[in-house]
């Protein structure tokens, strides 16, 4: 299993950085771990909801750029269908069996993902109603990896 992460803007401190290696080393016996940083679209306070699209638009350049071929396309989406950890699991196992073991999760920046790339993204998933910083959803999302991981194994971890 592969899983790619492509993620607007990057993790500037020390302690995230930290974070996101050390679940990206757990998750390295089950899975390949990729991460592409994308550089954010500069966006003013005061901008009009035109240029925040055209910004969207930009970064969605981006991201198509480094987008492998033959991949299931998970867009983080604060609008998108919930999933405990097994159903996570029970997801991830059911695409590798139909030989789509190759995913892309993608974490948009502080306005969110292009509406294209929701539309073209397999399966919309949100973490939860809230908002989260991108760094600190790039660590819950490598953590929640890991733990349908262990799910799948029936490994000692979840509870």
């Amino acid at each position: 299993m592969q899983f790619t992460i492509v993620a607007v803007g990057s993790l500037r401190e020390k302690y995230w950085r930290q974070a996101a290696l050390e679940y990206e080393r757990r998750l390295s016996p089950y899975a390949k771990v990729r991460v592409h940083e994308i550089a954010p679209e500069r966006v003013q306070n005061e901008s009009s909801p035109a240029q925040i699209q055209q910004a969207l638009a930009k970064e969605a350049e981006k991201i198509r750029r480094v987008l492998p071929a033959n991949h299931t396309l998970v867009a983080l989406d604060i609008a998108g269908r919930t999933f405990s950890s097994e159903q996570l699991a029970a997801y991830l196992d059911k695409e590798a069996t139909y030989g789509r073991a190759n995913f892309i999760w993608l974490i948009g920046g502080s306005y969110g993902l292009d509406p294209s790339l929701l539309a073209e993204a397999d399966l919309r998933l949100s973490f939860s109603a809230f908002t989260f910083p991108h760094q600190l959803m790039r660590i819950i999302l490598l953590e929640q990896l890991y733990r349908a991981m262990k799910i799948r194994r029936g490994e000692a971890y979840h509870k």
